[in-house]
């Protein structure tokens, strides 16, 4: 349940509100609006009377919140959520598209500020790189861990960009709050429930992933997950989703984005990369999404992508990115900071 408050309700008007909501075992979540506060209702085991809050001082209406997920819906949260970075220059969900750009792995030093000069030459706003690299094979290459995360710190040292990497299990979580701007979790993360919760503790955004074989229901309960433990800055990232097709590695599922802005007040990323496989189709996806009003892209690149030791078949190169931002921009596209 949602109380919504009186335009001018006093703070002690609210705060009677929330101690009968606690009262009753139940967790109160103040939601600040431009015009309006509103007081959700989570943790209840049962229906909400609203005779509870109707009649007390200050209180405008009660609204029943009839989606599994609360604090997620925009039944919670009508205003879009805005994320601010640095000294707020840099917002996240303001109507402006993000770039996010870098190696899908941190390989060495030298990599990784070749690249990020690059990209943000281009016009990327945001580095991403991993140092954990949660992958198929035990073989493969699996990151240079915090050597990693201390090579994306003279990244944003040298550069200025924002530091998006992932956090593969709750034990590396203090290292990644530690380096990072933003904490990624990856698309074979998305449902354990146990980083999910460590995330939402983090003081940190977090860029959630789909799962590549997740209904978008179970993705927005995934950033319930999150936003339960009292992290409010959530990325949702559309990366692709498990099909029977072949002529991509997954298939960008565009039809949830509409879904997502509808039902979601949180800020939407796309990831054409992942969703490709193929570096061919990066730029086409990237150009669909991006008409999309979404708020973030996320796209692999890389200063050689045949010597790349992860995902180099679907990395463009720095030449290649600089043409899709220039391509964005004649298409009108409003991105980075202006």
């Amino acid at each position: 349940m949602l109380i919504v408050m009186q335009k001018d309700a006093s703070q002690e008007q609210v705060d009677k509100v929330v101690s009968i909501i606690r009262a009753n075992g139940w967790d109160a979540k103040p939601i600040p609006g431009g015009e309006r506060t509103a007081i959700g209702v989570l943790r209840n085991d049962r229906p909400v009377d609203p005779g509870l809050f109707l009649d007390l001082p200050g209180v405008k209406e009660a609204i029943p919140v009839s989606k599994p997920y609360k604090l997620v819906s925009r039944e919670m949260h009508p205003d879009n959520t805005q994320i601010p970075f640095g000294n707020g220059d840099v917002v996240i969900g303001n109507g402006r598209l993000h770039l996010i750009a870098g190696p899908c792995a941190i390989e060495s030093e030298s990599q990784a500020i070749k690249t990020a000069i690059k990209v943000k030459e281009a016009g990327a706003t945001f580095f991403r790189g991993g140092a954990f690299k949660p992958r198929t094979s035990p073989y493969s290459f699996q990151g240079l861990g915090e050597e990693g995360l201390k090579i994306l710190k003279k990244v944003k040292d040298e550069t200025g960009l924002f530091i998006v990497t992932e956090a593969i299990d709750v034990d590396t979580v203090d290292l990644v709050e530690e380096y990072a701007d933003v904490i990624q979790i990856g698309t074979r993360n998305m449902q354990n429930y146990a980083l999910l919760r460590r995330a939402g503790r983090a003081k940190k955004p977090v860029l959630l992933k789909r799962g590549m074989w997740a209904t978008v229901d179970e993705f927005l309960m995934a950033a319930e997950y999150i936003m339960s433990e009292g992290n409010d800055a959530v990325i949702l990232c559309e990366r692709g989703i498990r099909t029977f097709t072949k002529h991509s590695r997954n298939t960008l599922d565009l039809n949830a984005i509409p879904f997502l802005q509808r039902e979601t007040h949180l800020p939407i990323c796309v990831d054409p990369s992942h969703a490709a496989g193929r570096r061919y189709q990066v730029t086409p996806l990237a150009k669909a999404a991006s008409v999309m009003n979404i708020d973030a892209l996320l796209i692999e690149v890389h200063i050689q992508p045949e010597m790349a030791l992860s995902d180099g078949p679907q990395s463009l190169t720095p030449e290649e990115f600089a043409t899709l931002c220039k391509e964005l921009r004649d298409m009108q596209i409003p991105v980075g900071t202006g």
